[in-house]
């Protein structure tokens, strides 16, 4: 068994490439900045049609299956039952699918689209604070988590159901048969999956090190400098790293209750001392808007003028969500075996697409509400530094401290349920797609992520490296879309 594991080249070339992606990241910053910069720019302008057009068939095709007569399909043998509670398989699956994305923008991306709103909305006026609602639900809404669910419920079908092995490349089958899929196209798409994965975690790795410095800073003036850097990192890699080699079971799952229960808390907690009935209007109201402009949003581009703002922001964010694909639905898959097809995707499309609407409609209003209180340039600067907003909204509220407290540790959860699900996804897919991959393995990608996420925190190339996963992640477009042919093309073939 050794010896295999040893030979296998997707495990060898993807230490390789993301060790030297990252070197060059460190030691090549402003290069590796400016390659990144000019490869977004490229992709994000000339294919930003095809962002949007994709999302929207993966959210169409997600609902069509789920309410079709393949709904009925069992993820596993026909008499197989789920392993994990319904509200553990939610908590891991939010967990990793969000993590830490959720705590960092709730408050922070609605004043972002309030103080400079799309082009043709006037800044810091209530049809921009109703902008900023609309905009937040629709990228934290249904749209990310039906793309999670196309790459999860291939996966969940083929190693459940078909008994083939938990890798990107199984998915393909259908299409090139599986003796291709065993070659060198199956082995450069789960190398692609891997890279997309590391690259993508480090990044949020890195911004959650920064924001629980920040609000460490702000409750108790521990300083935000390197060395601090360095023991937060530390001190979550042990966490993460024992709880994925600890297992699922054991481990992941553990942190995922936790994680569940602190955010539960932060949110009713805001709830109370926040300003309830705007937060029920902006839920009301944003959640009408949501839907009523559901498919010109989804399609919105504005060929004649300024797209400035839809290509820093929506397609951004699809192109982000897109890179997240491969890690997210593999361990989403991973933790599903016994439900249908229709339970599913209705609970990894809509049933967190709905809990995150209901975050930002709580957290959303705590920013927005300020705005009535301090002049326009004090909200500007509020909005100016992301990984601060949080806290500085906390503050003017009663309990901001404990909010805040409770929020640090939330950060710490959230940064762990997903290092730990990476750490996992990353060891099956470069140990063949076992799916009890080996505590070496785990060692291994778990301590690559930690450090990567370091160097480049040291050498300012985090936001550089998240710019170049996001671009590079762009071939993820077609190979999505023929995992939606190939599940079709499975899913015939069974006697329903």
């Amino acid at each position: 068994m050794k010896s295999n594991k040893e030979k296998n080249p997707v495990y060898i070339i993807s230490i390789v490439i993301s060790v030297a992606i990252a070197l060059w990241g460190i030691f090549g910053s402003k290069s590796f900045e400016k390659s990144a910069n000019a490869l977004m720019n490229v992709v994000t302008v000339n294919m930003g049609w095809l962002y949007l057009l994709s999302m929207l068939i993966f959210v169409i095709f997600a609902l069509i299956v789920a309410f079709s007569k393949y709904g009925k399909i069992k993820l596993g043998p026909d008499d197989s039952k789920p392993e994990y509670s319904t509200l553990s398989w939610f908590g891991m699956l939010f967990g990793a699918g969000m993590g830490i994305g959720l705590v960092f923008y709730g408050i922070a991306e609605p004043l972002a689209h309030f103080v400079a709103p799309i082009e043709y909305v006037k800044a810091g006026t209530p049809e921009a604070a109703n902008f900023a609602m609309r905009a937040s639900f629709m990228h934290w809404g249904i749209h990310p988590w039906a793309n999670y669910s196309i790459i999860g419920l291939g996966l969940a079908y083929f190693q459940y159901r078909k008994n083939k092995p938990g890798l990107i490349s199984t998915l393909f089958i259908p299409l090139i048969g599986e003796e291709k899929v065993k070659g060198k196209i199956g082995m450069a798409i789960d190398i692609f999956a891997v890279i997309a994965t590391i690259a993508g975690v480090a990044t949020s790795l890195g911004m959650g090190t920064l924001q629980i410095n920040s609000g460490l800073t702000h409750l108790f003036n521990i300083p935000n400098n390197k060395i601090t850097w360095l023991i937060i990192v530390v001190a979550i890699a042990i966490v993460y790293i024992w709880t994925a080699v600890a297992g699922i079971d054991k481990g992941i799952n553990l942190i995922s209750n936790i994680n569940l229960i602190l955010a539960g808390t932060v949110l009713v907690l805001s709830f109370i001392v926040g300003p309830k009935l705007l937060m029920l209007n902006s839920f009301t109201s944003g959640v009408g808007a949501y839907l009523n402009n559901f498919f010109s949003d989804s399609l919105a581009l504005n060929p004649f003028g300024k797209n400035d703002w839809l290509l820093g922001w929506r397609i951004f964010y699809w192109a982000w969500w897109l890179a997240w694909a491969p890690f997210v639905g593999t361990f989403i898959a991973r933790i599903s075996k016994g439900r249908t097809v229709r339970e599913f995707i209705l609970g990894v499309s809509v049933a967190p697409a709905f809990a995150s609407i209901i975050w930002f409609s709580v957290f959303g209003p705590m920013g927005l509400n300020l705005a009535s209180k301090m002049r326009f340039d004090k909200v500007k600067e509020l909005a100016s530094v992301s990984e601060l907003a949080l806290f500085k909204v906390f503050a003017q509220y009663p309990l901001g401290t404990v909010l805040s407290i409770i929020t640090v540790v939330l950060l710490c959860t959230f940064f762990i349920t997903s290092a730990n699900s990476a750490t996992f996804v990353l060891s099956m897919l470069t140990q063949k797609g076992d799916l009890n991959p080996s505590r070496d393995k785990k060692l291994v990608w778990g301590v690559l992520q930690a450090a990567i996420a370091y160097a480049l925190l040291l050498s300012g190339g985090l936001k550089a490296l998240q710019t170049a996963s996001v671009a590079a992640a762009f071939p993820f477009i077609f190979i999505m879309l023929l995992i939606c042919v190939s599940i079709i093309k499975a899913f015939k073939k069974e006697k329903i």
